[in-house]
């Protein structure tokens, strides 16, 4: 191969290793500018619930300023939500005596599947009913699972649209700042 050979390979391979960093640096940028954008409680107060946990308690968000709150919103049919219920009851366990505090909101219709499904989970934190969806109306719940990371002043800090296992290192990176805020 001749030396001119060569070097346009190599300015060819430089320019498409350069358009492939520039693709992926637009690419975060779109998502973190819609999901801004999209998310409009970003940076502002936490709307205020008082909701029925599965337990028979109510719970209302308000009681737990102080604490970082995560809220994840779920349904009984989702797959993933149950992963992610578990992924979050590991967090809880690791950093409740940090002031975590998680709740799962149920967004389902069905309340009866609601409650059989909550019965079979073995969590240390609480499962809520929101049957009439006020509460997932209020937070702008669009997909499941979704999270909200709510800081210890009560403002949303963060919002998880799904999950998925690779993500869980970047969550907990986010708990851990909140939680040493």
């Amino acid at each position: 191969m001749g030396r001119q050979q060569a070097d346009g390979r190599a300015a060819l391979c430089s320019r498409t290793a350069w358009k492939g960093v520039l693709a992926g640096v637009l690419a975060t940028v779109v998502l973190a500018t819609s999901a801004a954008t999209a998310y409009a409680l970003l940076g502002h107060e936490a709307p205020d619930f008082a909701l029925r946990a599965v337990n028979g308690n109510n719970v209302r968000l308000s009681e737990h300023r102080g604490d970082v709150v995560v809220l994840s919103f779920w349904g009984s049919r989702c797959g993933q939500c149950r992963t992610q219920l578990a992924a979050l009851d590991r967090s809880f366990k690791t950093y409740h005596s940090a002031g975590l505090q998680v709740f799962g909101v149920n967004v389902d219709d069905d309340q009866g599947g609601a409650l059989e499904f909550a019965r079979t989970q073995a969590l240390g934190f609480p499962l809520l009913l929101d049957p009439q969806k006020a509460v997932a109306r209020a937070y702008q719940v669009d997909n499941l699972p979704m999270t909200v990371l709510i800081d210890r002043g009560g403002a949303v800090r963060q919002v998880h649209r799904d999950f998925s296992s690779k993500f869980e290192p970047a969550y907990l990176q986010q708990l851990r700042v909140l939680l040493n805020e």
